[in-house]
């Protein structure tokens, strides 16, 4: 072979593939696969009526756009049967606070049977301290907010367990220990609830003044609604059944600044507990 040939390119054999055909000459035949494909594409010419295009225009057909469209407006608009409630505008389930002096018999027991029949509840004291009946009128159990009742149990216990089971003290701590950890001050809460169900004229008081003192930053509005309930077991158990009625009816309604008064008027008729109520804000 001759050197030459791989350095010089006008020297390199010509491939018989790359040769150009001369202008006056007919150009050679192509492969016989080649003469095929070119028969069929020109024996059947792609056109609107072509079968790529008849698929998609039957496919469009079966699901048209206007269809389409003018039924996800009705299932928007119109729902109806079970679709209904899942368009319905979503309503938040409301946050009762129930508030008593100590944060210990009434306002617990509203916290347990509300809170055993699944609503959002929390509750709270406005007294200064806890106070608990003693060995005497004159000596009574006094602790601070925040004291465990636990510990109010233990301690309780160790002095007279005789005394403190036959007054249902160590019962009730007992149930208040399961439901939350300590008794809780309403002028040291920062939870916005809904409505608060207070236990006392008192309290009712010291709860609207509490709020008017905060300034209603925050514009949210509160129901503040009194049951006034008698401080012993038997009354809190009565009151307990009211309380879970009214968080019921207050529950059911759609509207609750419209529906107060009816609310408030059903609840006086069926329960013997005198009412207050009045609104605040946050």
């Amino acid at each position: 072979m001759d050197p030459r040939r791989a350095r010089d390119p006008r020297l390199t054999r010509a491939n018989p593939h790359l040769q150009r055909v001369p202008s006056g000459s007919p150009a050679p035949p192509p492969p016989p696969q080649q003469q095929q494909q070119q028969q069929l594409h020109h024996s059947a010419p792609w056109s609107s009526t072509d079968s790529y295009a008849t698929s998609s225009q039957t496919t469009l057909q079966q699901v048209p756009y206007r269809s389409a469209s003018s039924n996800m407006s009705v299932d928007v608009a119109a729902p109806s049967g079970n679709n209904a409630s899942a368009t319905s505008i979503y309503k938040t389930r409301p946050l009762f606070c129930v508030v008593c002096a100590s944060n210990q018999n009434r306002s617990m027991e509203g916290h347990h049977v509300l809170q055993k029949a699944g609503y959002r509840v929390i509750s709270y004291g406005t007294g200064s301290a806890v106070r608990l009946p003693g060995p005497s009128i004159d000596k009574p159990n006094i602790y601070s907010f925040g004291t465990p009742y636990n510990t109010i149990y233990e301690e309780l216990q160790s002095k007279d367990p005789h005394l403190y089971t036959a007054n249902g003290l160590l019962q009730m701590l007992d149930r208040n220990r399961r439901i939350k950890l300590a008794p809780e001050r309403w002028q040291e809460s920062r939870t916005i609830a809904d409505v608060v169900i207070t236990c006392e004229e008192r309290c009712f008081d010291a709860v609207c003044d509490d709020l008017l003192g905060r300034g209603g930053d925050f514009n949210k509005p509160v129901h503040i609604i009194n049951i006034e309930i008698k401080d012993n077991h038997e009354e809190a158990l009565i009151a307990g059944k009211a309380m879970l009625d009214l968080a019921a009816t207050i529950e059911a309604s759609q509207d609750i600044d419209e529906d107060i008064d009816r609310i408030l008027q059903v609840q006086q008729e069926r329960h013997p507990h005198s009412i207050l109520h009045a609104v605040a804000f946050y």
